[in-house]
C-alpha cells in the first residue's frame, strides 16, 4: 500500500443517488404475494418491483388520497 493517494483528478460518484438503504416495514401479506406474482410473471425480484413503483411515486410526485369510513 501507498503512504498517501493523489485524489486531485478524482470524479464524482455518478451512482450516488442510485445507493439504495436497507430497512425494516411491515406489509400486508395480500400486497407481497401481488407483487410476487408480478415477479413470477415479469422475471423481475418482488422487492425491486415495490422499490420501482415507490420510485415511480417519487418521480411523479403522486400524492396519496385516503378516504376514512
Amino acid at each position: 500500500m501507498r503512504t498517501e493517494y493523489d485524489f486531485s483528478k478524482a470524479k464524482p460518484n455518478p451512482y450516488i443517488k442510485k445507493l439504495r438503504k436497507q430497512i425494516t416495514i411491515r406489509i400486508d401479506t395480500g400486497t407481497i404475494e401481488y407483487f410476487k406474482k408480478q415477479a413470477k410473471d415479469t422475471g423481475i425480484k418482488y422487492q425491486n418491483l415495490i422499490n420501482m413503483y415507490l420510485s415511480d411515486c417519487v418521480t411523479n410526485e403522486k400524492t396519496i388520497k385516503i378516504v376514512w369510513k
